[in-house]
């Protein structure tokens, strides 16, 4: 069976994966696209029901292509995002190919590029992007055991209310997930517990203009990537129109805070004992963008509504200033612990190079640093705090296909031959 050859080989048809492919068919480099199963699969079955995208629609999106009906200031739901990316697959003429898992990738021997191994057989390719982005495995940490009769699920697991156990339901993690679930049950009637640890809290609006131009416009969406920084809880929403997420707020309408789940034993749960100090890292953030918000404004002269009142923090309810450290939860009720505790990336299937001791992707800037044609693409803060949203994943894209275009240039260079005279 003859081995099929390609410039560069795309793992992954989600937003990167996409946007790989918009840049390469640009410059003009044969590429293919594998995707084991459809375009933006994660958005489709990943997700929970009423998911929708955390930034307004004139935001998260690529430069080429707006989304169909819904005004700019719209937040997306989950299945329009995905259709979104197939719309724009077919737009660019993606070369994709869907229900292919790739198995490995090895170098191969005496000359440059990869031999890959899929489900449909063997390619070979220069240079080889992984582009499956940073939701892979979820994580659920080893604390309460299965014996312990409550049904566990990582946030990625959850659906909706309705296809949970009855009872209270614990929500372990405070990013965007964990408070977007944990509001959901609590107005459909379940008593809610949310742990809560160290995040970013920023303003949903602010002076009439939602926090993502903020961001742009304070320039910390282009913060370059710092040691330590792969990952920051980031905790917004773009439920109900897009609200500010407030730990407190959702205290006052009956959810109980607590902090960090830690331990497990005979039947209880327990917290970690910092759950004001957490609250206080969140406020500390969202004040700080304020503050920056209100400079911005006055050093240029522009002419948005004050907004006072933002500046106010609610007090801290009951279980914040006496926090619960250690919860029974046969005796609360609790039917269901969801963990919105993040995911763990998984490279095994590329060269052993290509990552750390770690499993982590070796990388400065999304080219691999160890095994030369190996690239990495929508991770968190691969070149700036945007890499990992939509519109910041294309822009590295860019970067990307412009290097593979420079390296096919010095590959192609032969020295001038010297000539002989007379």
């Amino acid at each position: 069976m003859p081995v099929e050859k390609t410039e560069v080989l795309v793992v992954g048809a989600g937003q990167a994966g996409i946007a790989m492919s918009e840049h390469l068919g640009r410059m003009g480099i044969p590429h293919l696209v594998l995707e084991r199963a459809r375009i933006a699969e994660r958005w489709r079955s990943e997700r929970w029901d009423s998911l929708v995208a955390n930034g307004p629609a004139w935001h998260d999106r690529f430069p080429g292509m707006e989304f169909e009906g819904h005004s700019p200031d719209a937040f997306v739901p989950k299945e329009e995002i995905a259709d979104y990316f197939a719309r724009y697959a077919s737009k660019i003429g993606a070369p994709v190919r869907c229900g292919v898992d790739v198995t490995s990738v090895t170098p191969l021997e005496g000359r440059a590029g990869f031999r890959v191994e899929t489900s449909e057989g063997t390619v070979e390719a220069g240079h080889v992007v992984a582009a499956t982005g940073p939701f892979q495995k979820p994580v659920i940490p080893a604390i309460v055991p299965e014996e312990a009769g409550i049904a566990q699920m990582h946030s990625a697991q959850y659906r909706n209310p309705g296809a949970l156990p009855e009872g209270a339901v614990l929500v372990v993690g405070a990013g965007a997930s964990g408070a977007q679930i944990a509001q959901e049950l609590m107005e459909a009637g379940r008593k809610v517990f949310l742990a809560v640890g160290p995040h970013d809290r920023p303003p949903r609006r602010y002076r009439d203009r939602d926090f993502v131009w903020w961001l742009g416009v304070l320039n910390k969406w282009d913060m370059a990537t710092r040691p330590g920084a792969e990952h920051v809880t980031f905790a917004a929403s773009g439920v109900h129109g897009g609200q500010t997420v407030d730990f407190r707020r959702l205290a006052q309408q009956g959810v109980t805070l607590l902090g960090k789940a830690d331990r497990y034993e005979d039947g209880r749960l327990g917290f970690t004992p910092d759950l004001a100090e957490s609250l206080a890292y969140g406020d500390a953030n969202y004040l700080a963008v304020l503050r920056e918000a209100d400079d911005f404004v006055a050093r240029n002269g522009l002419h948005l509504p004050e907004e006072p009142e933002a500046h106010e923090i609610l007090p801290d309810p009951a279980c914040v200033t006496d926090p619960v450290l250690s919860l029974d939860l046969a005796a609360e009720g609790i039917g269901a612990i969801i963990w919105a505790t993040g995911f763990s990336q998984d490279y095994s299937w590329l060269p052993p190079a290509a990552t750390g001791d770690d499993g982590r992707p070796a990388h400065e800037r999304g080219v691999c640093v160890a095994e030369p044609g190996i690239y990495f693409l929508g991770l968190p803060w691969q070149t700036r705090r945007g890499s990992s949203f939509i519109w910041g994943v294309w822009h590295d894209a860019g970067a990307i296909a412009d290097h593979i275009s420079k390296q096919q240039g010095y590959l192609a260079y032969e020295p001038a031959r010297a000539t002989e005279t007379a």
